[in-house]
């Protein structure tokens, strides 16, 4: 499983014109499930993500992770997170997870997100999203599980 996130001042996701969620300062949250993730793998990830410390201290250090500094997450699934990019000149995606699969533990990831105390929004699995962000940083890591 893998967690791209951006520490961001804002972020929205809107479909067919209309938006379906948005943070403020924050997270956003793009995640991509492969074949071998599983609910173990998913909660894992929520755990590490709400304790990663991203945002900058009184003193200007990144020491608090986005519960300590106020901010939300925004969860949008990216499928395209797992291709395989080693050769070629298209990607390859057999390693993703099935839709059925990766819908599930794209809901069970933001269900963890929600039981650790954060505030989530969401985009809508499977949907063409457009995804709007101020990077604040700008600030990007990539997590696996």
């Amino acid at each position: 499983m893998i967690g791209l996130i951006q520490r961001v001042k804002q972020a929205s996701v809107d479909i067919d014109g209309s938006t379906v969620g948005a943070i403020d300062t924050g997270l956003l949250v793009l995640l991509g499930v492969e074949q071998e993730d599983n609910e173990q793998k998913a909660k894992k990830l929520a755990e590490r993500i709400s304790k990663y410390r991203i945002f900058n201290d009184e003193n200007g250090k990144m020491n608090l992770n986005v519960q300590q500094a106020e901010g939300s997450l925004l969860v949008v699934s990216q499928f395209t997170l797992v291709a395989d990019t080693k050769s070629g000149n298209r990607p390859g995606f057999s390693r993703g997870a099935s839709p059925e699969q990766g819908k599930a533990l794209y809901e069970y990831f933001v269900e963890c997100c929600k039981s650790l105390g954060l505030t989530v929004e969401t985009g809508q699995f499977g949907a063409d999203m457009q995804v709007s962000l101020v990077n604040d940083g700008p600030v990007t890591f990539s997590l696996n599980v």
